[in-house]
Formats: structure tokens, sequence, C-alpha cells
């Protein structure tokens, strides 16, 4: 997509602090880091969300996950690791080209917001409807 800043990356056209590059997918630095290391890796094909990726580049993507996030871990000292992924403006997806966050941890790291809220029982009658709902509509 000509005006898609990530994809402009892809080409060449803007630059980056690239971390990893296949045929499929390129990781890069985050220019506004949660924390050191956070990594974006994307799909050179452009895509906007989780509706619409494949299969193949969301497969690619999450197999380079593995490779960057061990690196992580050997690199940063890092013993945890957030992957986010968000989709629509709902949930502030910025850039619409899909895009998988990782976001190495240090034990004494603060907790990220996102990923520490409180456990308090649902109800289950309702679980129970919610999730077959969804179930139904798997094809």
């Amino acid at each position: 997509m000509a005006d898609c800043i990530f994809c402009k990356i892809v080409k060449g056209d803007i630059p980056c602090t690239k971390v990893y590059e296949d045929e499929k997918v390129l990781a890069f630095a985050d220019i506004n880091p949660i924390a050191d290391g956070h990594t974006l890796i994307i799909p050179k094909n452009h895509t906007e969300n989780i509706w619409e990726i494949s299969g193949e580049d969301l497969s690619a993507i999450h197999l380079v996950s593995i490779k960057v996030a061990k690196a992580m871990k050997a690199a940063l000292n890092s013993v945890g690791i957030a992957l986010l992924q968000l989709n629509g403006s709902a949930v502030n997806q910025v850039v619409m080209h899909y895009h998988l966050h990782l976001i190495p941890r240090r034990a004494d790291d603060p907790k990220l917001a996102l990923t520490s809220w409180e456990l308090k029982p649902g109800d289950m009658k309702a679980i129970e409807e919610i999730a077959s709902k969804i179930a139904s509509e798997i094809k």
C-alpha cells in the first residue's frame, strides 16, 4: 500500500534498525519502545489485521518470533517477554499493517498494565454462552 509506513520500510524508502529479515517477514526495533529491545515483526505483504492476514504470513511471523525471543533472552538477559498484537482502532492499532510487538522484560522491570489485571470469577453461564456462539461461527 503506497501510504503505509511499514510498506515503505519494507521497500527501503524509510530506514529502520533491522533485527531480522527473510523473504516473508521483517523484524525491526520500535522507535517508540516500551522497553529496551522492543521489536516489531511484520509481514512483507501488506495486510491490515488478523482478519485479513494469510495463514502463511501469520505462521512466518510467529516462527520468527521464536528466534527473536530467544535472541532477546540471550542478549538482554530477559526473564519474560510480552507479545502484543492489536487489531483495529478500537484497541489503538495506529499503523494499519499487521505487526507483532515483542517486548522483553527483566526481573526488575515494572509490570506492564496490560499484563496485570485483577482475577475475578466470571459468570460461567455467560462464559459458556459466549464461547458456544464463537465456536458455532468457526469455519
